[in-house]
């Protein structure tokens, strides 16, 4: 596979990270079709246990969001900018903890953009409780996921 296929699939990921984030964006599903694409251009061995791995991941992923109480956006005041904070968190704690920084970084994002917003630490916790228990357990364990995939395919291709 070529360098601008390579960065094409690394787009498509990105774009899925950060649709896992918006409302009606399927992001996730993003995120498996670089994969699959990856994986149908270059038919190693590697290649296809990434793919069978990423497809029961998001398998399992949807399964545990489904069992997950449904989201709800407009009832806790969620913002473009928190989700902004959110997901760069998440994305920070992943890159500097592998794997496990993931969620402290999205908690940390969530804090940081409510505690800039209101202003007040007590007040920025109860928010974020507030806003973690509408809507970002099932959000983290979609962007979770996606991150641990994304992470696999960067392994996967410096090791290949």
């Amino acid at each position: 596979m070529g360098v601008w296929q390579l960065l094409m699939v690394a787009a498509v990921m990105l774009l899925g990270l950060f649709g896992v984030l918006t409302p009606g964006v399927p992001g996730s599903w993003l995120v498996w079709a670089a994969v699959l694409w990856w994986s149908l251009n270059e038919q190693t061995g590697l290649a296809w246990i990434l793919l069978v791995s990423s497809t029961a991941l998001m398998l399992l992923t949807q399964v545990v969001v489904w069992q997950l109480p449904p989201r709800r956006f407009r009832n806790v005041g969620l913002t473009r900018r928190t989700l902004g904070y959110a997901g760069g968190g998440a994305l920070l704690g992943f890159v500097l903890l592998p794997v496990v920084g993931a969620v402290p970084g999205f908690v940390g994002g969530v804090y940081l953009s409510e505690r800039l917003r209101i202003g007040g630490h007590g007040q920025a916790r109860a928010a974020t409780r507030a806003l973690m228990r509408a809507t970002g357990t099932s959000l983290l364990v979609e962007l979770f996921a996606c991150l641990l995939i994304v992470g696999a395919w960067v392994g996967a291709v410096i090791a290949g």
